[in-house]
């Protein structure tokens, strides 16, 4: 029987019919290797479909399970599980990131076993590209699957290495257990330095090259250079040298902040800060697709999405950390540049209210906002239900002030205008994942831009004890984003709050978040308005930071694959 190519990683599962049919992207080793030139291009463009599809759950794993975002309530979608931590193994979306992943793998492994290297050097290129595409879904994996790289790699479980489609698909198979953690990120940097060596043609963002591998080195390297109170020094240089070498590229520039501002709405071959994407096109989203794409669930616009999750309260306050962002469309002023990603629904008439958030129980807070029946310059007067209050002016230019509530409490609010709700919480829209092309929620994954490049060289300076380096690249971006609002000094008393704030403002919605906070060794914390646990802290020693082996792939899979611990009692830390 011939090699097919793009079997997923469970290929035992398959039917003898269904090795027997070959589709444009399966191809038989036989009519690769007579034609590589004729047959590399479709097999190059099966690899990446396959990223497409794992983007989706890629991102919902990534985003739900952090502390950027927020839902309307509880959902029956098995995504939810990602946001209230009440992990299990049996979810589709789950097993969906673990299938088109290891297709990908499997698309890669495949095409660069059968092609020989030293044909042309845009062969050569096409090979670094699968040699790229494989090491990043190894680290994307251990990241999600296998435990932060500072507790005990060497005996922590990451993913199983498996290479390409086993000779003897339908015979005697047995495929081995998961790797370490560290086994996993070493064959993420074997498979990332052969890319960044057979890599010569820059393609453009939507294709591996030669400074994407770079730049996805250098995370990788970051993730591996401990906390900030326990620093891997030779790890935290490797990510300092792969950061030089993408910010020493003329390929890429950040851009401007007015530009910035609108990084959605830019196709990736026009934006220059654009390292790596998972590309998609419109015409992957015809009618009511749009609904499932990533922004579907941030925003509607044009009257497509869900819009049931959106920007949570603790994002919002790091925004307006600075000075207020005011979204009101006859006020319109952005402090921080990242606030234009954030679009409130204000309803029509501009009906004026302060809005704060209460404590509604001992576990809860949720949204106020309460009438404002008198405005006449220096006081403000305003309802909730029959209750009226006389505000206290905290910043009265910014429109800050602060309410002695009926619960004996002070709270402090902003005045605005009405935002609808759904169901109880005003929607404040995501709209960093749509607009691509100004076309409702085009959006195409970044995996890499050169603005998260800087905080990773930050960090790592931070965690090499070089604080006047790490704060000139850490002010790099800030003062793209905040006009004036550049640290004057950093030091081993704030630099993992500065760096872990700035990071999380930057690389928002781009399925960064929950992973940056356990691999620094810090808790979650989601003390705002939800449905999730506001009062529950995550620490990254509970079991729960990584999610489970689809249970799905335990049962196809030919030999042993070890499931993760299901508490806190089989967790290993040291």
């Amino acid at each position: 029987m011939k090699k097919i190519l793009t079997i997923l990683l469970a290929a035992a599962s398959l039917t003898a019919c269904d090795i027997e049919r070959l589709s444009s992207f399966k191809m038989s080793s036989d009519q690769v290797t007579e034609n590589p030139a004729e047959s590399l291009d479709a097999l190059m463009n099966g690899m990446y479909a396959q990223l497409k599809t794992w983007s989706d759950p890629m991102h919902r794993c990534g985003e739900y399970a952090g502390d950027n975002m927020m839902i309307r309530g509880s959902s029956t979608d098995a995504f939810y599980e990602f946001v209230s931590f009440s992990r299990t193994p049996l979810n589709y979306r789950l097993q969906n990131f673990w299938d088109y992943g290891y297709k990908a793998i499997a698309q890669a492994s495949n095409i660069i076993n059968m092609i020989d290297e030293g044909q042309s050097e845009e062969i050569d290129n096409q090979i670094g590209e699968c040699y790229y595409v494989r090491g990043l879904m190894y680290f994307y994996f251990v990241r999600a699957y296998g435990r932060p790289y500072y507790q005990a790699p060497e005996k922590n479980l990451g993913v199983p290495i498996v290479n390409g489609t086993p000779d003897d698909i339908l015979g005697d198979m047995h495929m081995p257990d998961r790797a370490t953690v560290k086994e996993t990120y070493e064959q993420a940097i074997k498979d990332l330095k052969k890319a960044e060596e057979m890599l010569t043609i820059n393609k453009g963002p939507a294709f591996a090259s030669k400074v994407a591998a770079q730049a996805l080195l250098s995370r990788v390297y970051l993730y591996m250079s401990g906390t900030y109170q326990n620093p891997n020094a030779e790890f935290a240089q490797l990510s300092v040298d792969y950061a030089d070498k993408v910010i020493g590229s003329p390929d890429y520039e950040l851009l401007p902040r007015d530009q910035f501002m609108k990084y959605n709405t830019f196709t990736p071959e026009n934006n220059k800060e654009a390292i790596f994407v998972v590309k998609r096109v419109a015409s992957e989203f015809s009618g009511f697709d749009h609904y499932y794409g990533i922004g579907g669930m941030y925003a509607n616009i044009g009257g497509m999405g869900w819009g049931e999750m959106y920007a949570s309260a603790k994002y919002i306050d790091l925004l307006n950390e600075t000075g207020r962002n005011d979204w009101r469309p006859d006020r319109y002023k952005i402090v921080d540049a990242r606030a234009a990603f954030i679009e409130p629904t204000y309803e029509e008439g501009n009906k004026e209210v302060f809005r704060f958030i209460k404590q509604d129980t001992e576990t809860s807070q949720n949204y106020v906002q309460a009438e404002v029946t008198s405005h006449n310059g220096t006081t403000v007067v305003c309802k909730d239900g029959d209750d009226t209050y006389t505000l206290t002016p905290v910043d009265a230019e910014q429109e800050i002030y602060s309410i002695k509530y009926k619960d004996g409490k002070t709270y402090t609010g902003v005045l605005d205008y009405f935002i609808s709700l759904n169901r109880v919480y005003p929607q404040f829209y995501i709209t960093k994942c749509s607009r691509e092309g100004e076309d409702s929620h085009l959006h195409s994954p970044v995996i890499s831009r050169l603005g998260e490049i800087y905080l990773n060289r930050a960090e790592a300076y931070a965690k090499l004890g070089k604080y006047g380096l790490a704060l000139a690249d850490l002010n790099k971006i800030r003062e793209r984003s905040i006009e004036g609002g550049g640290y004057a000094s950093l030091d081993a008393s704030n630099a993992s709050e500065r760096i872990d704030k700035e990071r999380q403002l930057e690389v928002a919605y781009q399925a960064e978040r929950s992973y940056d906070v356990f691999r620094n060794g810090e808790p979650l914390t989601r003390h705002y308005p939800g449905p999730q646990n506001q009062v529950e802290d995550i620490p990254a020693t509970d079991f729960r930071v990584v999610y489970y082996i689809p249970q799905d792939a335990i049962n196809v899979y030919p030999g042993t694959l070890t499931q993760n611990p299901t508490s806190n009692s089989g967790v290993i830390v040291n």
